[in-house]
């Protein structure tokens, strides 16, 4: 009897599979929604915004599902008026899943447009670079020309007529800005997600290998490297000849600029993944933990206790004259006067924020996952305007 129960229960437990599966199929093939995937920050130049709005990414399980092309978005900082969108094509991979066709795989964008000169420069998830005219959204390069790399989530910087990024195959890259041609690459140990910062002819970047690299921006010759206990994938500040930096191992480091000694480190309760900001010798820097720490610049200790904004902080924070502006992830922003270290709530925009913040003229721009652009008057919080792009 007992046997006869047991295959009841594993004929039961295989039926159970089976519909499990053609339930997966078909969503597949349907194309079911699924959350925005990317959505990158703004970057502000002549009086216009580039940004990648995030997709809204259509669930395949290997089917056919609508061909989703990310893209870059010029907008007008003044109303936020769409001035022309450039399109980014979109791969398909060789083979589906279930027997169902091949699905497209969206060009999802994560790290910020930089521009310099006439071009705004953008990395994608699809493993490409992209040069773009500024004026017209017309494509100049891209790389590599043929085939693509791993994907990419570190955004791009540019100096020294090179732009600069880092990838998921371990590697740093550099690029004339020109051409689009290779200059030199470095090979870390595991995937960078990373965005590099670039102080005088030094990068400066982290990678899931749990090291802080600084490189010659030259050449791409290691400088020195310096070890956490956690995957780095937290943007670096440079201020006063140190390096600040936040770890997966929850401690946030101050290194020598010059020879990546640790100078101090500091505790905190969950990961570091922001960037941080520094003002009149003190760094300020969001975590995980829904806490803004406010340290010491030369010793590390904390200046005050710690703000608990009550949400994860993953967009970077930007600073406007002697306030930090901060923004959770549950989409309230605040400001931290640094002269006296209080926070106000400026907004509540009650929708998802980790795309960096950026600043112009005293107007606040932000991206949220629900696809709508806001701007904010930095000192009162009002809405200035707010648009969706999509």
């Amino acid at each position: 009897m007992r046997i006869r129960n047991k295959v009841v229960s594993a004929g039961k437990i295989c039926l159970l599979v089976i519909l499990l599966l053609v339930g997966l199929i078909v969503l597949g093939c349907l194309g079911i929604k699924t959350a925005p995937e990317g959505g990158s920050g703004g970057t502000i130049a002549d009086g216009t915004i580039f940004l990648c709005p995030a997709l809204e990414q259509a669930a395949g399980f290997g089917c056919a599902a609508p061909a989703v092309e990310g893209k870059l978005v010029a907008v007008d900082i003044s109303d936020g008026s769409r001035l022309w969108e450039a399109p980014l094509e979109a791969s398909t991979p060789a083979g589906g899943g279930f027997g169902c066709a091949p699905s497209a795989t969206p060009v999802a964008i994560y790290g910020n447009p930089v521009v310099a000169g006439d071009l705004v420069y953008v990395g994608g998830y699809n493993g490409k670079i992209y040069a773009i005219n500024t004026s017209s959204g017309a494509l100049r390069w891209v790389y590599p020309r043929e085939g693509s790399l791993e994907p990419i989530v570190s955004g791009v910087v540019v100096a020294l007529d090179r732009l600069y990024f880092g990838c998921s195959d371990g590697k740093v890259y550099a690029l004339d800005t020109d051409t689009g041609d290779k200059q030199w690459e470095f090979s870390t140990g595991d995937k960078i997600w990373a965005t590099p910062v670039i102080d005088g002819e030094t990068l400066y970047i982290g990678s899931f290998d749990k090291k802080l690299y600084a490189l010659s921006a030259v050449d791409g010759s290691k400088k020195w490297e310096f070890e956490t206990e956690g995957a780095i994938a937290s943007v670096p500040l440079v201020y006063n000849n140190t390096v600040y930096i936040g770890s997966f191992d929850r401690y946030f480091y101050a290194v020598g600029a010059a020879d990546g000694k640790m100078k101090w480190e500091f505790l905190a309760e969950k990961w570091f993944w922001t960037r941080p900001v520094a003002c009149n010798n003190t760094i300020y820097v969001g975590c995980f933990d829904g806490r803004v720490y406010i340290l010491d610049a030369e010793s590390g200790d904390e200046v005050v206790d710690a703000i608990d904004l009550g949400s994860p902080i993953y967009s970077w924070p930007v600073l406007v004259e002697d306030k930090v502006i901060v923004a959770t992830e549950e989409g309230e922003i605040y400001a931290i006067d640094t002269a006296n270290n209080q926070a106000e709530l400026l907004a509540d925009l009650a929708e998802a924020i980790y795309a960096p913040l950026c600043i112009s003229d005293g107007v606040i721009y932000i991206y949220s996952l629900e696809q709508n652009l806001y701007a904010l008057n930095a000192e009162s919080g009002a809405r200035l305007w707010s648009q969706t792009i999509e």
